[in-house]
């Protein structure tokens, strides 16, 4: 299934991308996840899940500079999306659009 784009944008010029359902992110729970150039153009592109601020900004990059929806899959967890959504620093845009298509986010 492809994403969906929305009239929201994550940045200027760039719709936010979102999954069709949160049971499609299946991203790891867990470990070092190295996040490619195209999601994070700093030299420091590893986070550790463990630890929950980078988990955040992990997340937060994801949501915001992703423009395929096979990112939000192999990086996102739904469960964990759901658990911090309400932490989450994301662009207006973003958070509309996620919210807009996974109404439940909005009471997470």
């Amino acid at each position: 299934m492809p994403a969906t784009t929305s009239a929201y944008l994550a940045r200027p010029g760039r719709p936010a991308v979102v999954a069709r359902t949160l049971t499609e992110l299946t991203g790891p729970t867990w470990g070092i996840v190295e996040l490619p150039v195209r999601l994070m153009w700093s030299s420091e592109r590893a986070f550790d899940l463990g630890d929950p601020d980078d988990l955040l900004w992990m997340y937060e990059n994801v949501l915001r500079e992703t423009t395929r929806v096979n990112d939000l899959r192999e990086l996102i967890d739904g469960r964990t999306l759901r658990r911090v959504w309400r932490r989450l620093n994301l662009p207006r845009g973003v958070r509309l659009a996620w919210e807009g298509r996974h109404r439940d986010l909005r009471t997470a």
